[in-house]
This record gives structure tokens, C-alpha cells and sequence, in this order.
């Protein structure tokens, strides 16, 4: 049974799942899905084709599916698509994705996007991450699970930033991000290891071959994508060769501190 206040506007058109709390004031637009269980709070709006899973909580002021902030859009058919148990808190900003950029912006489930967040069009975002207040994600950024975004962070257009990373907070990042790995400052540059998320998740034999790949690929001054290719060769590790993957793939390159080599 659902709990929708006759103070909420919701368009001919919505589709409502089973279990839905909708407070007064919210609004919900014609061409939205909304999932079983999941609560959108006073003065929420919901726009556009969104699709929202279950059991996800929208807070007070969350703007969902709005229009890309895009001079090129032009009214095109697209949508936002949200996965399942995702807290979204108040003062955030959704866009939905544009023509130019495969017209989905996709977001997947358990994460936790604290008050002030903006997530650009285009965005393709994974699971189990946490988005800290004010960060902000431009359009066609890709992030992994289990990321970790500090507060007042902007990431640039077109990063990716990969599994188990995170950035510290009041950082800027405009290259992309190893998964596995932490970057902090303005520029953001590698710091090493994201190692106390990765103690949660990975076994101690698993990170040590993490730490191994690193200090090869970051820390001999010699050339990425040759160790990186070295590494792939050579490991039978999984993280390590997911690690070296991601190096030989990237399209907007790593800032991190170049070294003399030691070896």
C-alpha cells in the first residue's frame, strides 16, 4: 500500500511501484518509473523519463532527471536510470544523458550521494559508492564500485575512475584514476594505494600483489604502458591484472609523479 500525500503532483502517466511514499509538495513527471518501497520527501522532484529502482530514499530538494546542463541539448528522448537502495540526500542534481552521449545517464545501487552532489549527463556510475557533500561528477564520467569521492570535489568530463579508488576531498581531478588506488590535491595526483578500503574487501595476499604492481608501474620511471604490459605478461593475479588493464586503456592518462628510475 502506498503513502502518497494528495499534496504531492504526480502527472497522469507515472508509474508508482507497491509500498511508495511520496511526501507533499514532491513532484513526479508523466514519464517516470518509480520502484517498490522507495520514499521521495517534501518538495523532491522527479523529471523527465527516470527510472528508479526499489527501496531508494530521495531527501527534501533532490532534483531528479532535469534537463542536461548541455547548450546542445535539444529536447531529445533520454533518460536517467537509478538502481536499488541508493540514499540520495537533499540539494542533489541528477541529469538525465544527451543524444551525443548515448542519451543514458546510469546509476547503480547502494550508494550514497550526501547533500549537494551533482552527477553530470551521460555519467555511468557503479555500486556501493559514497559521493562526500559538493562533490560534483561532469558529464560522460565513468566511476567503478566501491569508489569514494571526497567533499567539494569536481571530477572533469570523460575521467574514469576505477574500482576500490577514492578521491580526498577538495581535491580537482581531471585524468583518470587506477582502480585500487588514491589520488588526492589540486591537480589530483596519485597517493598510493587506496589501502584501508582495500583491507575491507581484498585478502592481505591480494594487496601485497597490488603493492607490487604499484611501486612497478609508479614508482621506476619508466614507461606505463610498457609495465603495464610487463605486468598483464607475468601475473596470474586478477586485482594485479585488473590494475594493469586499466593503465593501458586510459584515455585522459594518470597524473602521478614521475621518477627517475632506480631499478
Amino acid at each position: 500500500m502506498n503513502n502518497i500525500s494528495t499534496l504531492a503532483i504526480i502527472e497522469d502517466g507515472a508509474v508508482i511501484g507497491n509500498n511508495v511514499t511520496i511526501a507533499p509538495y514532491a513532484f513526479v513527471s508523466a514519464k517516470a518509473v518509480i520502484g517498490e518501497g522507495t520514499s521521495i520527501a517534501q518538495c523532491a522532484c522527479i523529471y523527465g523519463k527516470t527510472i528508479i529502482g526499489k527501496n531508494n530514499r530521495i531527501f527534501s530538494h533532490a532534483v531528479i532527471g532535469s534537463d542536461p546542463q548541455d547548450l546542445k541539448f535539444n529536447g531529445e528522448d533520454v533518460e536517467l536510470i537509478i538502481g536499488d537502495d541508493n540514499t540520495i540526500r537533499e540539494f542533489t542534481l541528477f541529469n538525465p544523458g544527451t543524444a551525443g552521449g548515448g542519451s543514458k545517464t546510469i546509476i547503480g545501487s547502494h550508494n550514497l550521494f550526501m547533500g549537494y552532489v551533482h552527477v553530470g549527463h551521460d555519467s555511468i556510475i557503479g555500486s556501493h559508492c559514497i559521493f562526500a557533500n559538493a562533490a560534483t561528477i561532469a558529464g560522460h564520467v565513468e566511476i567503478g564500485d566501491h569508489v569514494v569521492i571526497g567533499g567539494m570535489t569536481p571530477v572533469h568530463q570523460f575521467v574514469h575512475i576505477g574500482d576500490y579508488s577514492m578521491v580526498a576531498g577538495a581535491s580537482a581531478l581531471s585524468q583518470d584514476v587506477p582502480p585500487f588506488c588514491m589520488v588526492e590535491g589540486n591537480r589530483a595526483v596519485l597517493r598510493g594505494l587506496n589501502l584501508t578500503g582495500l583491507r575491507r574487501k581484498i585478502e592481505r595476499e591480494d594487496i601485497n600483489e597490488l603493492k607490487s604492481a604499484y611501486r612497478e608501474l609508479f614508482e621506476k620511471g619508466r614507461p606505463l604502458k610498457d609495465v603495464a604490459q610487463e605486468i598483464l605478461d607475468d601475473t596470474k593475479n586478477h586485482y594485479a591484472k585488473e590494475l594493469a588493464n586499466f593503465v593501458i586503456k586510459t584515455k585522459r592518462g594518470i597524473a602521478y609523479e614521475r621518477k627517475a628510475d632506480d631499478s
